[in-house]
């Protein structure tokens, strides 16, 4: 079983500001651990560094600094030839991740052929159904292209697409956020039927405190590029320490406060918030941002 260890991950990017040039961290001293048959939450607003954290794990981007450990089933380090076999992306656009041009069936089969998963077309074609099944789509799928499919079949043929080279590691990038809120529940328990069934360790980046909750052991709530909080996803849902995700949890639509965003006790003036600071729940104590460890 893959797991994956980051520590201290930090990602700058430059930024033109008129003639000159300046630093942006878009990532600063981020820590966690990704272990099989759990799943580890990152929740924040927009332009938190919740995307470019995957897209470093996923080799997209290169780490200013910090170190990404990844360790095969029996211990062993992971080589870069094997990285992108043991870690997948499943991209936050279904409309867009999958090329209009070919068949479901060549998305799914691609991946067999590159990672050495199949030989033959008649073994890669059975595998590629078996695929399908899996994530709860029929063989008549495999010959469609993906404008023939609804927003939530897409979703399940890229689950297909990330778990047929025989990953271990599924970064899922706000998977549910672009589809119809009928069929959420229904993608994110089909990725947990998955988890539970092949031993996943899943890193889920969403802005939706609801489904961190019902999906996540545990919840990293990211401010301007630093965890201000971090713990079970209960913990941090029901019992909020920082003033951030107080602020995130007032702000989510409730049906008890009909006609209010934000609660009149939530912190709204955003120069209050500090995130130099983290409270993590498991030593119910409050950390400096430069003595962070992964839990």
């Amino acid at each position: 079983m893959t797991g994956v260890r980051v520590t201290d991950l930090v990602k700058d990017f430059t930024v033109r500001t008129g003639l000159g040039r300046s630093r942006f961290r878009a990532v600063d001293h981020v820590s966690f651990e990704l272990v099989p048959r759990r799943t580890v939450a990152l929740v924040g607003e927009s332009g938190s560094g919740k995307s470019t954290i995957a897209r470093i794990l996923s080799k997209l981007e290169t780490p200013t600094s910090g170190t990404i450990e990844v360790t095969d089933p029996h211990g062993a380090a992971v080589t870069k030839r094997d990285y992108r076999r043991h870690v997948q992306m499943v991209f936050q656009d279904p409309f867009a991740s999958l090329n209009p041009f070919h068949s479901i069936a060549h998305h799914i089969a691609r991946p067999l052929r590159v990672h050495g998963r199949t030989r033959g077309s008649d073994e890669t074609y059975d595998k590629v159904v078996e695929m399908l099944a899996r994530v709860g789509l029929d063989e008549s799928f495999a010959s469609r292209r993906p404008h023939e499919l609804s927003g939530g079949q897409r979703q399940r043929v890229a689950i297909a697409r990330a778990l047929a080279p025989g990953a271990q590691v599924v970064l899922a990038d706000e998977p549910v956020s672009m589809l119809d809120v009928s069929i959420r529940l229904d993608v994110l328990n089909l990725m947990g039927r998955l988890q539970r069934e092949d031993d996943l360790a899943v890193l889920y980046i969403t802005h939706d405190l609801a489904t961190a909750r019902h999906f996540s052991d545990e919840i990293l709530v990211l401010y301007r590029g630093r965890v201000v909080e971090r713990g079970p996803a209960d913990d941090v849902i029901l019992d909020p320490h920082h003033d951030y995700t107080r602020l995130l949890a007032a702000s989510a639509p409730d049906p008890e406060r009909v006609g209010k965003v934000v609660s009149g006790e939530a912190v709204t003036d955003r120069s209050m918030l500090d995130n130099s600071r983290c409270f993590n729940h498991y030593t119910r104590q409050w950390e400096e941002a430069e003595e962070r460890v992964a839990a």
